[in-house]
């Protein structure tokens, strides 16, 4: 589309421009937006489902309060493609996620209007607070609103926010965005209570005219306190949760009608203290694709937006699958087995159907990976069989649970960490490359990194059939790469690593999704340098093989390390300690400790000497 086909759209620069509409012209507006948001996505991937969701009520609270003055803060960022759009960089969209063009998530540095950085999810609240008490202790009247998901209000972290802020009394404005999604299907008794409140005919008959009432009388506060109490006695039998915890409750209201969304934003203006507005949207609205499945198109990828058809095929074998076709033979043969996820049962490879016939072997715990753990921990503490799937950038939120709950008291159950990697998330938020650090160093632990399909069912078998070690495993983050040969079964000798190829000089250990890497080493090093090196497959990230590292003493001058993550605290450090005192040479490869954000992965590698080309070179530098 050209800009001359949109009438409001490239009028609207910054949230002064929008306050400038009408009310009619607003709800104009919104509808450009939308398809303007579709038309980029379409091209360039990203957050879609979210992103159409809230357009009618990123549009009202920029039409109604004073940003940047006011602040306004969004819990994860998945939805804050209409906030950008209308702060000022509309025309730079086209950049988003892309390398030196706008972050995927709000990012302070970026903007004025990015009051707080997003990323993971439930952190709105508590940072919405702190800025509302700084205001208050500079005494000033600047107005803090934090917008959070259904989805992330399961996080444990949300609600110790709400518990603060109600006892503070402070002011503070909480959006609960209701679409019943995380990323997929919402799950948990929070869902249920929030589905009676704004299903409840009896409850939303009176707020309705409680609603319309407001807009009518000055007796706004009155008639509010009557309204509540009077729904929390008498409809909904029971304690409204948000207002035991000192909020005022609102709502719930259509999160798609701008209008009235403006009208209840302005009302609540004027109310101090600590309030909730409930607010029901459609993830993926006005747009039918995505909202027919809104868990395919929470990121679809590249898409026809005509037709909604994708271009990337994505239907290549890859290690969620190979992960739930294990997992639901175990559980038919051993009712102790059961999988755990976090709000994100695709990582599993478990598909509606798949959790269904795992019937309550199966348990999604919502966006609370820290509950995850503590529970897998628990459940292997009576004999069950724990598995947990999660991401690597969110196992980082469950360090405490990691050492305290599992580790201390040395639980055996299995973690599996996806996608573990310095090519896989590029936004900074979402980094996936710092998990060796974090696992591998707490005691008890056993880290593993398989580097085929075989060797990760092998060492997954394992993790579940022994009784002595929480393990995790590092699932690779590669295509399905098939061994070819026999792999070992038992792992219960820690830190014995495998010797793939027999060399002299130059020893490679290249763990988990970098051995690959490390036979286009050796290959390339036999070739430049008619060096024939040991290739070794460390397997273990948790410790040292002692035995094999003091054989290396007599034949090589030069072990290097190989590791898909951080360099600090990670892999090669072990290495390079155990070596501290000796003639040995070590060189450890992986990435330097920093925060990146939209990198280019060729571009990264190479910034890091992470090419083979590079790699020999490095060597051949050392060694001559």
């Amino acid at each position: 589309m050209t800009e001359s086909s949109y009438k409001y759209l490239y009028r609207i620069d910054s949230p002064a421009d929008l306050r400038k509409l009408s009310q009619q012209e607003l709800v104009g507006y919104c509808d450009e937006l939308r398809r303007f948001i579709i038309e980029q996505l379409a091209l360039n991937p990203g957050h879609l489902g979210s992103s159409l969701g809230v357009v009618e009520l990123t549009a009202a609270l920029h039409y109604v309060f004073d940003t940047p003055y006011d602040k306004l803060i969004w819990d994860v960022g998945h939805q804050a493609y209409a906030h950008k759009i209308i702060t000022g960089r509309r025309d730079s969209f086209r950049m988003n996620r892309k390398l030196n063009g706008l972050s995927g998530f709000p990012k302070m540095e970026e903007s004025a209007y990015d009051a707080f950085g997003g990323g993971h999810a439930s952190t709105s609240i508590s940072a919405a607070l702190g800025i509302a008490t700084a205001t208050a202790l500079r005494g000033e009247r600047r107005h803090a609103v934090a917008v959070i998901g259904d989805g992330a209000l399961t996080g444990g972290l949300a609600f110790e926010g709400l518990n603060n802020a109600g006892a503070a009394n402070t002011d503070l404005l909480v959006i609960l965005n209701d679409n019943r999604m995380a990323i997929d299907p919402n799950v948990g008794a929070l869902k249920e209570y929030l589905l009676s409140i704004s299903t409840s005919k009896r409850y939303n008959a009176v707020k309705n005219r409680a609603w319309a009432h407001m807009e009518r009388t000055p007796r706004l506060r009155r008639l509010i306190q009557k309204v509540g109490n009077a729904l929390k006695q008498g409809f909904l039998q029971q304690s409204n949760l948000f207002e035991s915890l000192r909020f005022r409750y609102f709502g719930p209201v259509d999160g798609h009608d701008v209008g009235q969304l403006t009208r209840v934003l302005q009302d609540l203006k004027e109310i101090k203290g600590p309030k909730l507005l409930h607010v029901l949207t459609v993830k993926g609205k006005g747009y039918s694709p995505a909202e027919r499945d809104q868990k395919i198109w929470h990121a679809p990828g590249v898409f026809n937006p005509e037709t909604g058809e994708a271009k990337v095929n994505y239907e290549e074998e890859d290690y969620s699958e190979v992960t739930a076709q294990y997992l639901l033979k175990k559980m038919e043969e051993d009712s102790r087995v059961v999988t755990i996820t976090s709000g994100t049962p695709a990582v599993l490879g478990f598909t509606p159907d798949r959790r269904k016939e795992a019937g309550k072997q199966f348990v999604d715990v919502g966006i609370a990976e820290e509950h995850a753990v503590a529970l897998a921990s628990g459940i292997a503490a009576n004999g069950g069989k724990p598995v947990y799937g999660v991401y690597s950038t969110f196992i980082q939120r469950s360090y405490d649970q990691l050492s305290q709950d599992l580790c201390i008291n040395n639980n055996p159950a299995v973690l599996l960490v996806f996608w573990g990697t310095l090519s896989g998330m590029n936004d900074v938020t979402h980094l996936c490359f710092f998990d060796i650090p974090l696992i591998s160093n707490i005691p008890n632990m056993v880290y593993l990194a398989p580097t085929c399909k075989e060797e990760y069912l092998a060492m997954l078998e394992w993790s579940i059939r022994q009784n002595e070690y929480p393990v995790a495993i590092r699932v690779p983050a590669t295509d399905v790469i098939t061994c070819g040969e026999p792999v070992e079964t038992d792992y219960s000798v820690l830190n014995r690593y495998k010797v793939t190829h027999r060399g002299s000089k130059v020893a490679i250990l290249a763990l988990g999704s970098f051995y690959g890497l490390g036979q286009s080493v050796a290959s390339l090093l036999k070739e430049k340098a008619n060096i024939d090196a040991t290739l070794i497959n460390p397997r273990y990230i948790t410790g040292v093989d002692n035995e094999l590292m003091d054989e290396l003493k007599a034949d090589h001058e030069l072990v290097i390390t190989l590791e898909d993550g951080v360099l600090d605290g990670g892999f090669g450090e072990k290495i390079a300690r155990y070596y501290g005192a000796t003639n040995m040479k070590v060189l450890n490869f992986g990435a330097k400790k920093e925060f990146v954000d939209r990198y280019d992965i060729q571009e990264f590698l190479r910034a890091n000497h992470l090419t083979d080309e590079q790699i020999v070179e490095d060597i051949t530098a050392v060694i001559g």
